[in-house]
């Protein structure tokens, strides 16, 4: 006990130690899980923003209201408070979200009975996209410190695109575990008219990701970095394996490239969401080569794993698919239409 207790003092407050699975190093580790989850329209009751809004009004045709949008909060505080696990006892340190109207939703959320305990702090800003959503980050204070925020937006250099609106991408650095780590939450342009011909869109935000991956990486070549989000794509998507260069093999990966785990995952038929019957894992966090222990992990965190988390209680009865929140414009009292994901990083801890 003794022997324990030395390691656990400087750090008892915000880690959770365990032996991975697949850590070559002999010692403990300290685990933090980092997630994302499409919250599917968390709308308030109020219509701030037109007809943009007027569907998440009283008035509008889902009739969205006080109860309804209690029901909602609570199932997806619900479903974070799931995402805890033997590792990570206290939940994901970070969670980047996406599908917000603003960022009384987000403190609206954080109050919920369900997390209220975790204490997550909420990171906002308002985007221009047309329809009002915008992306945000949660995280426990206790295990991550913000440093800084910059939010990036999207331009298209395309005839007919000079007005075009989505939403920006939002760069949060901060201090996880005593390591500095940025993570750019996305949640890139929609298949709106179809796949091919909106594919420029995922291209074009792709690119700035990397952009902002590889300012970072100017200032401190050996920083973590993530991208995370709902990005409308798939791994092998030309967005995410061409123009993001996100590989299936890590051992590929050079410290300033992308790893993407999650194309392993929807080879073998698992995914965040459905269409048509067909799944796509278009939730997908992206891994910076600084965070590949098959580049020595120079950040001082290191990629351990990733999982969907896919809750018994987030599907649909007799189907594997989410449980939503509307569907044919009935309401389901759902979640959301897209499942969570989660990364596991290490850090380890001298002996």
């Amino acid at each position: 006990m003794k022997l324990i207790t030395r390691f656990l003092l400087p750090i008892c407050m915000v880690m959770s130690l365990c032996m991975p699975a697949n850590s070559h190093a002999q010692g403990k580790v300290a685990v933090y899980g980092v997630a994302f989850y499409n919250l599917e329209n968390l709308f308030d009751t109020i219509n701030n923003n037109g007809n943009y809004d007027l569907e998440f009004s009283p008035a509008g045709s889902r009739q969205w209201d006080g109860r309804k949008y209690r029901a909602k909060l609570q199932n997806l505080a619900r479903a974070i408070e799931a995402m805890k696990t033997e590792t990570t006892p206290m939940g994901p340190a970070i969670i980047g979200v996406s599908e917000i109207e603003n960022k009384s939703v987000l403190d609206d959320l954080v109050k919920e009975p369900a997390i209220r305990k975790s204490m997550l702090q909420v990171v906002h800003h308002d985007s221009p996209d047309r329809r009002g959503v915008d992306v945000g980050l949660l995280y426990n204070p206790r295990l991550f410190k913000v440093e800084n925020v910059t939010n990036h937006t999207l331009k298209i250099n395309r005839e007919g695109f000079e007005n075009f609106r989505t939403r920006d991408q939002m760069c949060v650095t901060g201090l996880l575990g005593g390591q500095r780590i940025s993570i750019i939450v996305n949640h890139w342009p929609s298949r709106l008219g179809g796949q091919e011909q909106s594919s420029h869109l995922r291209e074009a935000a792709a690119a700035l990701s990397k952009h902002i991956a590889d300012s970072v990486w100017a200032v401190d070549p050996n920083q973590a970095v993530l991208i995370m989000g709902d990005l409308n794509d798939d791994p092998q998507d030309k967005s995410c394996a061409k123009v993001l260069g996100a590989l299936k093999d890590a051992k590929k990966v050079e410290s300033h490239g992308f790893y993407n785990p999650w194309w392993k995952m929807i080879d073998k038929g698992i995914g965040t969401l459905a269409y048509k019957g067909a799944w796509n894992l278009f939730d997908q966090i992206i891994v910076g080569g600084t965070v590949l222990k098959e580049n020595g992990a120079p950040s001082g965190l290191e990629y351990w794993k990733c999982k969907v988390n896919n809750f018994n209680f987030l599907r649909q009865d007799n189907s594997d698919q989410p449980l939503r929140t509307f569907s044919a414009g009935r309401w389901l009292n759902g979640y959301s239409d897209h499942f969570p994901t989660e990364i596991f990083l290490i850090k380890r801890v001298n002996q």
